[in-house]
């Protein structure tokens, strides 16, 4: 099974509030299930941003999940979590000179073009919201997921601490979110499974 089945699999059976199935029809008009999950760093190939929202998604419900804890609530958080990323990057090309050779080589590439700029967790949660309610903690879990890595929590915000404090999934979404980066997917490639 590839990551798209993969993923269309877990999120029908997992999420089933209204709206979902539109917000799904929207997400396959979109390059979500093509799209890398970063230019450079993890996941920065074809299929790479599918491939680490079933890592998270993996990583939460293996470590996290608690007596009490909504396995609806941890679905839309990990697969949803980085949805601003849709549309989000464009294939190019650059020029890297070949160590062993001398020689540059053109070697594919990506780069961002963010046609709404309007911030990464604060996206995610206005791209879900058009389609599906959020609950508070899932759309505080979704916004936060970056931890310290956002511009708000480095510029002294003090909402995050707050949101960690009241909403655990938030903590949740973002401890998957950094093990499925640097551990999970470290040194991996997205290929169809």
């Amino acid at each position: 099974m590839d990551y798209k089945e993969e993923y269309l699999r877990v999120f029908s059976e997992q999420i089933k509030r209204p709206g979902a199935q539109n917000l799904l029809d929207w997400m396959q008009t979109t390059d979500f299930f093509t799209a890398p999950a970063s230019t450079r760093f993890h996941g920065a190939c074809e299929c790479g941003l599918v491939m680490h929202s079933l890592n998270v998604y993996n990583v939460m419900m293996k470590r996290y999940l608690e007596e009490g804890d909504n396995p609806e609530s941890f679905a839309v958080c990990a697969l949803l979590h980085d949805l601003c990323k849709a549309n989000y990057y464009k294939a190019g090309f650059r020029n890297v000179k070949n160590d062993e050779t001398g020689q540059w080589e053109r070697v594919p590439t990506f780069r961002v073009q963010d046609a709404f700029p309007y911030g990464h967790g604060e996206k995610s949660v206005y791209l879900v919201e058009r389609f599906m309610r959020l609950r508070p903690a899932e759309a505080m879990a979704i916004r936060w997921h970056m931890g310290s890595f956002d511009d708000a929590a480095r510029g002294g915000c003090f909402a995050i601490s707050e949101a960690y404090d009241q909403y655990p999934i938030a903590v949740k979404l973002h401890l998957s979110d950094l093990e499925a980066t640097y551990l999970v997917e470290k040194g991996t490639s997205a290929v169809n499974r």
